[in-house]
């Protein structure tokens, strides 16, 4: 199973399309406080919709609890500061994949320690970065494609109809 961890997220409708993401694909939700909103905010409901029973969500007070509660060591950090592409990275089953809150990112600290594990979204130079919950559901996806998305359907209803 992948993890999508988000540090301190600010923004709930972010969080509610991230869960959204989490419950299509069988990826587990962890967010690290502060939280900018209360997960049962409606916003945060509303951008999940109907799907929050299938996400699997869980909450750590700030990173060493986090740290201490998972054991997590494959992790993946999601900054525009990294030096390198995505689509470098090996994602393996129960990686980590860490995105930081939507106002500063990750604490400098952090990735410093982990830089051998940042990777970044090309975008163009002049632009500041995307929108976490697009940037989420592009890493997910790329880790679940080498994967070769396990659990997931591959086929919709119109296989074997004529288009």
């Amino acid at each position: 199973m992948l993890n999508i961890v988000l540090f301190e997220p600010e923004i709930p409708q972010n969080t509610g399309n991230i869960a959204r993401t989490c419950a299509v694909t069988g990826t587990r939700l962890h967010l690290i406080k502060p939280l900018g909103f209360d997960i049962s905010d409606k916003a945060v409901k509303r951008a999940g919709l109907d799907y929050w029973h299938l996400v699997d969500v869980r909450v750590y007070e700030n990173l060493d609890d986090f740290f201490q509660k998972t054991g997590a060591e494959d992790i993946w950090l999601a900054t525009t500061k990294a030096p390198r592409s995505y689509t470098e990275a090996v994602f393996r089953d129960e990686c980590y994949l860490v995105f930081g809150k939507e106002t500063a990112g990750l604490p400098e600290a952090f990735r410093r320690a982990h830089a051998d594990r940042c990777i970044r979204i090309p975008i163009r130079a002049e632009a500041r970065c995307l929108n976490l919950s697009n940037a989420a559901a592009i890493l997910a996806y790329e880790a679940l494609r080498q994967l070769d998305f396990p659990g997931l359907t591959g086929e919709g209803a119109m296989k074997g109809e004529a288009l």
